[in-house]
């Protein structure tokens, strides 16, 4: 016969008590009740519980306390915490103590039953953390145990979480371990690039519409909260939501409700929200471009994920995987990287990170012959900070009198300024534009109207100099 699941119910209220207690009993759980933070002690010290809810104030202490407590003598056990309506202070800072997520006064039922399910399932489905990210992100730097071991730890929970890091470095990945990971892995997982958006479609998009609440809205739409609700929403790129946008997901978010574009009432929506972007997002909340609130809101628990030049040892192994991964898809022998190959790749910045060696190491398999891949395979572009051979780079100092110049440069000395300005500059400058142009290519994911706007061009130019400059 299975073992009875139990939970803990902490609250001075005896009404609430009671409408919990009946409320988890219909669930099939065996319930114990606390009316203070010394009595829940008492009973954690003489039972396990598979869940435990506790309210905010207590008489003899706080049930921030008993959060604490909780995630660090009993880590196995999920604890939401029971707040005030309105009050998200207090429900950010249970997140931060290790609540598994929370619930407001007056209590929706419906909303407490998701609650507990997900905690219920979260408990009962956990595994290694460490055994099953490892099999998605690569590599054994430093920088990317940590981050393992992070995931491990905030896939347990159901505190948001931001994910910041350059473009390419696999923010979405590490949003797609922390929901399977999770007590949500069952659920659904909806990505959104909310640059991708136009503004005025973005309520519709995230709250759905009804039919005829405006021109072309022939049927009613779910939106993506609906899409997601008993899963996962992940919000990518979340810092190029204008402000209008903002407000009306902050709420959202905080009411766990959405209303419809032409809908009278409210839908209640579970959703626990991931996000990420490549800015800065708290100088974008510095200069007034995005909310502070919602910074908070979203930014519970932070991710940062390191970029490749960070964690240079795992580009061997991470190569490896990439091409066995893409030689495999085209049922062809996997290639190796010859010595000159992997010390070209060293010697690279990644402006795109592992997005950028994947489409490296494609192009590469694409073209090259033979079961070893050179450096010249890899036709590795040139980053503006390097400048081209016999160019002296931006700000450096000719060399010196009686100073050696290495193999294979121009000694600038030797040069009048005509031949100098007619040589080296045009192929620096062009080397300085391919740079910028690739460097805003893999910042708007390849979509060249975006790019030609934040390179401040028309599409007609951008598309002249890609030619050009011969960028596929």
């Amino acid at each position: 016969m299975a073992e009875t699941r139990s939970a803990l119910v902490v609250d001075d209220e005896r009404d609430i008590r009671e409408l919990l207690v009946m409320t988890l009993g219909r669930m099939g759980l065996r319930c114990d009740t606390a009316s203070g933070l010394n009595e829940a002690r008492s009973q954690l010290l003489r039972n396990r519980y598979d869940l435990c809810l506790t309210d905010m104030r207590l008489p003899d202490g706080s049930g921030m306390d008993l959060v604490a407590e909780i995630s660090q003598k009993h880590p196995n056990t999920p604890v939401a915490m029971i707040t005030a309506f309105g009050n998200v202070e207090a429900a950010v800072e249970a997140l931060k103590a290790g609540a598994f997520d929370f619930v407001a006064k007056p209590v929706d039922l419906s909303v407490l039953r998701d609650l507990v399910r997900h905690a219920l399932e979260l408990h009962e489905t956990r595994r290694s953390a460490s055994e099953a990210v490892g099999s998605r992100l690569y590599g054994e730097s430093p920088a990317m145990i940590k981050l393992r071991q992070t995931i491990g730890k905030v896939a347990r929970s159901q505190a948001p979480v931001y994910i910041a890091g350059e473009s390419g470095v696999g923010k979405e990945l590490v949003a797609r371990t922390i929901h399977s990971e999770g007590g949500r892995a069952d659920g659904p997982f909806v990505p959104v690039n909310c640059g991708a958006i136009p503004a005025e479609l973005m309520e519709s998009e995230f709250f759905g519409h009804k039919k005829g609440s405006f021109t072309g809205a022939h049927a009613d739409k779910p939106g993506l909260f609906q899409a997601a609700d008993g899963g996962t929403l992940f919000l990518d790129e979340v810092a190029e939501l204008p402000l209008a946008m903002q407000v009306k997901l902050l709420r959202a978010i905080q009411e766990k409700s959405i209303r419809p574009v032409g809908a009278q009432a409210e839908v209640t929506v579970d959703v626990r929200i991931l996000s990420a972007t490549h800015k800065d997002l708290a100088a974008l909340v510095a200069e007034g471009r995005f909310r502070q609130d919602l910074y908070y809101r979203i930014n519970v628990i932070e991710l940062r994920v390191p970029p490749l030049r960070e964690r240079l040892d795992d580009l061997p192994g991470l190569a490896a995987k990439i091409l066995h991964r893409l030689a495999g898809n085209q049922g062809r022998p996997v290639p190796r990287l010859g010595d000159d190959a992997l010390e070209a790749l060293r010697a690279y910045n990644f402006p795109g990170n592992v997005r950028e060696l994947e489409n490296i190491l494609e192009r590469a398999l694409a073209l090259a012959e033979g079961e070893v891949l050179s450096a010249g395979d890899l036709r590795l572009p040139r980053l503006a900070t390097q400048a081209p051979p016999g160019a002296v780079a931006p700000g450096a100092a000719p060399p010196a009198a009686g100073q050696p110049v290495p193999p294979g440069a121009v000694d600038p000395r030797t040069l009048n300024p005509r031949d100098t300005a007619t040589s080296a500059l045009p192929s620096y400058i062009e080397e300085i534009e391919r740079a910028a142009i690739q460097q805003a290519l893999q910042e708007n994911r390849y979509n060249k109207t975006r790019t030609a706007a934040a390179l401040g061009i028309t599409f007609r130019a951008l598309r002249y100099k890609l030619k050009k400059l011969g960028i596929d």
